[in-house]
């Protein structure tokens, strides 16, 4: 499918509007923004980003439309949601397309991503039927005590370009579930998948005529996250991205004491030991390495390998690295595609040059690739580099395919270089023994948000809570009970009887 037709099936022009209350298109008076493909290098779209006076109107038509949507009952609210889901069913693989094109990740995994966000769907609308509060025995006689939940307000989010759309699904369908309005800033780098998205929920806003208001959408750049920051009425930021962007949204956020769900970077893991199936290693390994050209959050950046197998696993990842075939991420041969832009191609230059630098020895060299095919100039080989896990290089993530090996001798050792960095999303152990895989999985074990047995550190299914520790931001979404990050929480205490007794025995006569 060419990319003219599927910008028309999604109802994309050349030229868009940046701000969207709902239903209805605002006219932006920002800066334009084009949007070039990594893939060839060619303009898709143009996009007008919003001014401060787009991103007040659309926040303030989210705050009017909050009023209306949390009267709905949930399941009704669930029932809008599941449409959203049937939508995204008719559009995914003209959606996926075009992810996959502007971004740069392969066919399957944009396709993908509009699946989790159709997965996400299901989830919550079984969620709008269980936002369950608890009930419990009270200390005063003739009294009831109970907990609620309500829902906060207007929640902003905040996403990055390597999923394009799939994070933005993840919060705003429990976020929609659970009663709130949303305003949504997507990445400047991606922004025709937003405008996608956008005119895909609309079609079913409008069907279910849920007020204008409770799906907002703002383009713009880093400003635009900043003024949603600072926003007072924005109860709760949810930005997914790097470390340091989410330093400050945090730090923004708290200085008004409101809340924020952080999803950040992640320097992750695998300890393959002696006793691990390296055939699943390697695949593993492998995925989690290039998949993406490296630019996951859950990408595996470490490999750290038991030293009576280190070579010949070494051996069987060169080997591997090989055969992988770079290129047009639309095709289906290729395993590897471009990186998002020339900057991220210039941090991937500066970390191989800084690890060199420090001592790391080449197993797998890395470069950029020119010519035919590569007219981006986006496209990099993927690279191994033995290394020492306490280099400040290590310790840093690089958004690229670059992947660091080291071995080890004992396990205790293996989960301290683990958890020796500063971040904490995904880890992921490969044996076959079974007090080795406990161990991993113990108080003693992983310090990540996900910790994994047998199955790399890429990916995660929506059933589970999905996010990390320390330098990752501690969010979590998706999953169990992550709506409640969505609400708040109320004490109630109900007395059906003719006395007022009072705490702690007090007598107060009037």
């Amino acid at each position: 499918m060419k990319m003219d037709k599927v910008l028309d099936k999604l109802s994309i022009s050349k030229h868009n509007e940046g701000a969207a209350t709902g239903t209805k298109w605002l006219k932006a008076g920002g800066e334009k923004i084009e949007s070039y493909s990594p893939v060839d290098g060619k303009k898709i779209a143009t996009v007008t980003s919003v001014t401060r006076g787009d991103y007040d109107a659309v926040v303030a038509k989210a705050q009017e439309a909050f009023a209306e949507w949390r009267m709905w009952p949930a399941p009704k609210r669930g029932e809008v949601v599941r449409q959203v889901g049937e939508a995204l069913r008719k559009y995914k693989e003209p959606l996926g397309r075009l992810v996959s094109y502007e971004m740069g990740k392969s066919l399957q995994e944009g396709l993908g991503e509009v699946q989790e966000m159709i997965d996400i769907c299901d989830l919550a609308v079984g969620m709008s039927r269980q936002l369950y509060g608890l009930t419990m025995h009270s200390e005063r006689p003739l009294h009831r005590m109970y907990e609620q939940w309500h829902p906060l307000g207007v929640v902003g989010i905040i996403s990055a370009f390597n999923f394009p759309v799939a994070v933005w699904s993840w919060n705003s369908m429990i976020a929609f579930i659970c009663g709130n309005t949303c305003v949504w800033k997507p990445s400047e780098k991606t922004p025709m998948s937003a405008v996608a998205c956008q005119h895909i929920i609309a079609e079913v806003f409008k069907a279910n005529s849920v007020p204008e208001g409770v799906c907002g959408l703002v383009v713009g750049g880093r400003e635009t996250g900043e003024w949603m920051s600072a926003d007072a009425r924005i109860p709760l930021v949810s930005a997914t991205g790097s470390t340091r962007m989410g330093k400050a949204v945090g730090a923004a956020v708290a200085a008004r004491l409101g809340r924020s769900l952080l999803e950040l970077g992640g320097n992750n893991a695998i300890i393959v030991t002696e006793y691990a199936d390296l055939n699943i290693a390697l695949r593993a390994a492998i995925f989690g390495a290039v998949g993406t050209a490296g630019q996951r959050c859950t990408t595996t950046r470490r490999l750290i390998i038991h030293d009576s197998i280190y070579d010949a696993f070494k051996k069987k990842l060169v080997a591997a690295y090989k055969q992988l075939v770079i290129g047009d991420p639309l095709d289906e041969k290729s395993h590897v595609g471009p990186l998002i832009d020339k900057d991220a191609v210039a941090a991937y230059q500066q970390a191989i040059a800084t690890v060199k630098k420090a001592g790391g020895k080449a197993v797998v060299a890395g470069g950029i690739l020119e010519g035919k095919g590569y007219e981006s100039g986006c496209y990099v080989k993927p690279a191994i580099f033995e290394v020492q896990n306490e280099w400040p290089i290590v310790q840093h993530e690089t958004f690229a395919p670059i992947l660091y090996i080291m071995k080890y001798s004992k396990l205790e050792d293996a989960i301290a270089m683990q958890n020796n960095v500063p971040q904490g999303l995904s880890s992921s152990i490969m044996t076959l023994n079974m007090r080795e895989a406990e161990t991993f999985l113990s108080h003693k074990g992983s310090d990540c948000g996900i910790a994994n047995v047998n199955i790399g550190t890429s990916g995660a299914e929506i059933g589970g809570a999905f996010g990390g520790e320390k330098e990752t931001g501690g969010g979590r979404e998706s999953g169990s009970d992550s709506w409640k990050a969505y609400m708040r929480r109320q004490t109630n205490t109900l007395n059906w009887s003719d006395q007022l007794p009072l705490a702690q025995g007090i007598k107060f006569t009037v």
